[in-house]
């Protein structure tokens, strides 16, 4: 409520003034005929009151005061705003008019303002110096009635106004505490539940709405999404993005909507909107109200999602060093793709997983690990579905409802029956290496958080795969023989070892190239090394995929074929003898001792085995060589 003009609360107080003191001086002066009127200070009418035993038979009304006599006599009276007389023909209603004196003194304010004229219409009988001293007393008599009651407007206006500011005291500290009850809750669910609590009590009745910009998420029914496919002018879509309070109007010119934004530091997460039903827009203070009500809910909310989203980095960061410590547990290719993609399931609680190799030499992917594992060992070209895109764009993919757009075609997601989906690329020094495929067969099941910690997870797998690919091919370039790719001396015995523990049998074919000094002095070492690697290649096309070729030394290489007889060792190591013979440029040929080892020999030794293969390539060096000779 606003506080009443100064000119109008003094106007005020002198018409109460003006009634008690007319009151007091009829108890005080009974049966006078007199009329007392009180005018403002540019000659308006304001009241009177008739002491007249006339006043029945000739009502004095205020009409009465608007007669040519009565405005002639006044305006004489009021030139100098000095105490003057004038006669007067009184009553005008009355058919016959008797004369009377019209008496005006002006009423001045304590600072000297003239704030009224007090007229006096008395009997002609009246004497003129009884009339100008009975003025004066009721001058002063009303002067200190209208002080007195002035005094007591301007205390009535100060409680008046102390009563306004301690029930807005008292409002804003209801506000405070409704505040404080949003601001106490760490979950964005219990801020709104609260915020809506408070908005039914405080809007008794009124129907309003909360809007979430579509990045928000929240699980109680009641909140709506604020979707951007608005159309412009749109009251919600407006205070969202400006900021600010929007009062919509209907098609009337009338206001029908307010719409007050959930504001925070960092941005605005929605809308509060309140339906104007009666077409007249809530009063300053209610709007006052909501939006203070909106920015703290606004704030509470921006509060809650940071604690949120701190926790869950935690968590993200604690799952993150645990998955890598694991995930580097293990240098094996295959050990990883499974325990990433077991991992991966239990992270986002999804039910399928795929996780695919790049064969960039086919232009192919394989798949490694999978769920279901039917999949497993599959291969995709790598221009087809989600898989394929990954690879082609180096970009992480999230689908929300597969069944709704199929642009891209997936065996997968058909066979799996799923809608969401997530998918990123596995990187290696700025090369796609991989994709990770995660699944579930509810719609819009994964967010975007999801999405993003997705990407950081396929980073730390692909720092994995890189250790395990550097840790095979060192592992590979100390058990290999550079020139010739045969395995090292080394990895036989160690292979053979292993071999006589588990196996009932095996054989070693030892194969020396003959006369190899003469091909090196005569063609030189290049053109040596290159038979080296015709003998090789060789041997390792008449062996089978589980047996052990390796360079033994020099221009000796030795094959361990497991469990196989010494007469099928010989069959292979003719087979190598012929083809070496037939095959090499310029032509060589190949001299091979060949030993066996079986559980039942006395003593079972990798020294024993090689000593006797040795022994028989001795045997066969000496008889003429190009043969094959048995230890």
């Amino acid at each position: 409520m606003g506080e009443m003009p100064h000119q109008d609360r003094l106007a005020a107080g002198v018409s109460d003034a003006f009634r008690t003191f007319a009151a007091e001086l009829e108890k005080r002066m009974p049966g006078r005929s007199d009329v007392y009127a009180l005018f403002d200070s540019d000659g308006r009418y304001m009241i009177h009151h008739p002491f007249s035993p006339e006043a029945a038979a000739h009502p004095v009304t205020a009409e009465s005061f608007l007669s040519e006599p009565f405005i002639t006599a006044f305006t004489a009276c009021t030139r100098d705003r000095s105490y003057r007389t004038a006669a007067l023909d009184w009553p005008p209603s009355s058919l016959e008019a008797h004369p009377y004196v019209l008496a005006s003194l002006p009423i001045f304010s304590e600072d000297n303002t003239l704030i009224a004229y007090l007229v006096r219409i008395a009997g002609d009988g009246t004497p003129e110096t009884v009339l100008a001293d009975s003025m004066q007393l009721v001058g002063i008599a009303f002067a200190a009635y209208m002080e007195k009651e002035i005094a007591e407007g301007r205390s009535r206006a100060l409680h008046t106004r102390y009563d306004e500011l301690e029930r807005k005291a008292s409002g804003k500290e209801a506000l405070y505490e409704m505040a404080m009850q949003i601001h106490k809750h760490n979950d964005v669910d219990q801020v709104l539940t609260e915020l809506i609590s408070i908005l039914e009590q405080l809007l008794s009745g009124r129907t309003f709405e909360i809007y979430l910009s579509h990045d928000q998420y929240c699980s109680i029914a009641s909140v709506k999404p604020l979707l951007f496919r608005q159309l412009d002018g749109d009251s919600r879509l407006l205070a969202f993005t400006e900021g600010r309070l929007v009062v919509g109007i209907d098609g009337e010119g009338k206001p029908d909507e307010a719409v007050f934004p959930l504001r925070g530091n960092q941005g605005v997460y929605g809308v509060l909107r309140l339906a104007i039903t009666d077409g007249i827009q809530p009063d300053a203070e209610t709007i006052y109200g909501i939006t203070m009500l909106a920015d703290t809910a606004g704030s509470a909310f921006e509060n809650a999602r940071l604690y949120e989203q701190s926790n869950r980095l935690v968590s993200e960061l604690r799952l993150i060093n645990e998955i890598t410590q694991r995930l580097n547990q293990s240098l094996k290719l295959q050990d990883i793709f499974h325990f990433a993609s077991t991992e991966l399931r239990h992270i986002f609680d999804a039910e399928f997983s795929c996780i695919l190799e790049l064969d960039k030499a086919n232009s192919e992917l394989i798949v490694r690990a999978s769920e279901p594992a039917s999949f497993f060992s599959e291969h995709i070209a790598t221009d087809y579905g989600f898989a394929g895109r990954v690879v082609t764009t180096k970009e992480p993919i999230i689908i929300s409802d597969y069944h709704a757009d199929r642009t891209i075609r997936s065996v997968w997601m058909d066979a799996t029956n799923s809608r969401s989906l997530l998918a990123s690329p596995i990187m290696v020094e700025g090369s796609v290496v991989g994709v990770i495929l995660v699944t579930h067969r509810r719609a819009h099941y994964f967010s975007y958080d999801n999405y993003k910690l997705l990407q950081t997870l396929s980073g730390h797998i692909g720092l994995a795969v890189s250790n395990a690919s550097l840790h095979a091919e060192v592992r590979k370039m100390v058990q290999t023989d550079r020139l010739t790719g045969l395995f090292a001396r080394h990895y036989l015995d160690d292979q053979i070892g292993l071999f006589q523990k588990k196996d009932y049998c095996g054989s070693l074919v030892v194969v020396d190239i003959d006369d190899f000094k003469k091909v090196n002095d005569t063609h030189g070492h290049q053109i040596g090394d290159r038979v080296l690697i015709q003998v090789s290649a060789i041997i390792r096309s008449c062996i089978r995929e589980g047996d052990i070729a390796s360079r033994w030394g020099g221009e000796e290489l030795a094959v361990y074929l497991s469990q196989a007889t010494k007469e099928q060792a010989m069959h292979v190591a003719e087979r190598i003898r012929r083809r070496v013979l037939a095959e090499t440029s310029p032509k060589v040929s190949v001299s091979c001792g060949v030993s066996d080892w079986n559980r039942e020999d006395e003593k079972v030794s990798v020294e024993s085995l090689f000593y006797r293969a040795d022994m028989a390539l001795y045997k066969a060096k000496h008889s003429g060589k190009n043969r094959i000779c048995i230890g």
